[in-house]
């Protein structure tokens, strides 16, 4: 079963809402288009410093997040 990927989901649905295509996005965070379509199909190993660039666009930043107790 794969695993939910809440950053993917975020971005693309930020990027929707805020009617940008995937180049106008990459455009204005700086970084390249294929980083953006990596994002959006879940790739799970991407930069953290590229990565940051396009959440601050939306508000966001990647930090430490405590996991749910077991």
């Amino acid at each position: 079963m794969k695993e939910k990927n809440i950053i993917s989901e975020f971005i693309k649905k930020s990027r929707t809402e805020s009617k940008l295509t995937q180049k106008e996005l990459a455009l204005k965070a700086g970084v390249g288009l294929r980083f953006i379509r990596d994002v959006e199909q879940g790739k799970i190993s991407l930069r953290t410093d590229t990565l940051n660039k396009v959440l601050r666009l939306f508000g966001k930043v990647l930090g430490p997040v405590d996991l749910p107790k077991e």
